[in-house]
């Protein structure tokens, strides 16, 4: 069984290198969409594949970081990485081009870490991240599967190399957030939400 959870977010970027000069060339921002879909041959406790409600913790803390925030390609020109950084206080570095099809690859990184190392207590099983559909409009979105994910062709993504400002991590419940999954440290859902 498959079961959809939709995040929202808004976010600017510069996607160098595409055919589109307005993207390539000024900065811009869209209103996305972030579907994440999980999978799973059993049921919990409630009869669910995993409680929504679980999903407004760390997961949600994670898709929120890129919310109103510049999202900055760690190999742009070093000028604009320091510019967005200085003109803006939420802002995330990332070891690819902030385009769709790599937001969601990105995104299917870091929630599948997290998920990884989230211990469970309620009668989940197997539950996995199926994929991650990132909506950039209204009619256009990547969708990511792990092998997408994990593609040495398109890139490696390494979550040593993504950096969230100040201003983000200090808007976590838990400020240690992304140290604590870097560090493959444990999680432990809470017994009710």
């Amino acid at each position: 069984m498959i079961i959809r959870k939709l995040f929202k977010f808004e976010n600017a970027h510069i996607v160098r290198g595409c055919s589109t000069i307005r993207c390539r060339s000024s900065l811009h921002g869209h209103s996305y969409k972030a579907e994440l879909l999980f999978s799973s041959n059993f049921l919990d406790n409630g009869q669910m594949v995993y409680d929504f409600g679980l999903m407004k913790q760390n997961i949600k803390a994670i898709i929120d970081s890129f919310d109103h925030a510049v999202a900055i390609w760690s190999g742009d020109e070093g000028e604009y990485i320091e510019d967005m950084k200085k003109h803006s206080d939420r802002w995330v570095l990332i070891p690819v081009s902030p385009s769709a099809e790599q937001f969601s690859r990105l995104i299917f990184v870091l929630i599948d870490k997290l998920l990884e190392l989230t211990t469970t207590i309620n009668g989940e099983k197997e539950v996995k991240l199926h994929s991650v559909i990132v909506h950039e409009t209204d009619t256009g979105y990547a969708q990511a599967f792990r092998e997408d994910a994990y593609s040495k062709n398109m890139g490696i993504i390494n979550l040593d190399e993504i950096i969230f400002s100040d201003e983000i991590q200090n808007s976590w419940q838990d400020c240690k957030l992304f140290e604590k999954i870097k560090k493959g440290e444990e999680f432990v859902n809470p017994q009710s939400v």
